[in-house]
C-alpha cells in the first residue's frame, strides 16, 4: 500500500501460504516500473532472505524475532543496527505498517468478510476485484 494514496500497488494470495501470498504479490510488483522507498513487515518475514529481496534503495522495517542473530547480507545487519541505536524513530516507521492492515480492514466492512468462490482462480479474481474496488473508493 502507498502510504500517501492508500493506493494498493499489488496483490497475492494463496490458500496454502503466506509466502506464496508474498511471491505473489512481488510477482506483481516486478511487472510494474513503481520503485520502493520503503517496506515494513510483520515477524513472520523477519529473516535476512526477505530484506534482502529488496534493492539496497529501499528501506525495509522488520520486528525482529527474539532469536534474531546478525548472521546474513550488510543490508540485514544495518536494519538491525537501525531498530538498537534508533528504536523509537524506527518503531514510529515500522507502525505506518497499521495504515495497510485498516485498509485490509476497510475492504472487509465494505465488501464482506468471506469470498463464496471455491476454485483458486476465482478465489484470486475475486480478490483482485476487491482490491480495485479499494483503489477507486480511496481516489
Amino acid at each position: 500500500m502507498d502510504l500517501n494514496t492508500r493506493l494498493y500497488l499489488a496483490c497475492g494470495h494463496s490458500l496454502r501460504s503466506k509466502k506464496e501470498a508474498f511471491e505473489g504479490a512481488m510477482a506483481m510488483l516486478s511487472r510494474t516500473d513503481i520503485e520502493l522507498s520503503s517496506m515494513r513487515f510483520d515477524r513472520y518475514y523477519s529473516y535476512p532472505t526477505y530484506v534482502n529481496a529488496f534493492g539496497g534503495e529501499t528501506m525495509v522495517y522488520v520486528m525482529p524475532k527474539r532469536n534474531s542473530t546478525l548472521k546474513g547480507s550488510q543490508k540485514w545487519k544495518d536494519t538491525m543496527k537501525e531498530f538498537i541505536t534508533n528504536t523509537v524513530s524506527y518503531l514510529e516507521e515500522y507502525h505506518k505498517r497499521s495504515n495497510s492492515e485498516s485498509g485490509f480492514a476497510q475492504d472487509k466492512k465494505l465488501l464482506g468478510w468471506t469470498v463464496a468462490q471455491r476454485r483458486d482462480d476465482r478465489i484470486g479474481c475475486a480478490l483482485f476485484s476487491m482490491e480495485l474496488w479499494h483503489n477507486l473508493f480511496n481516489m
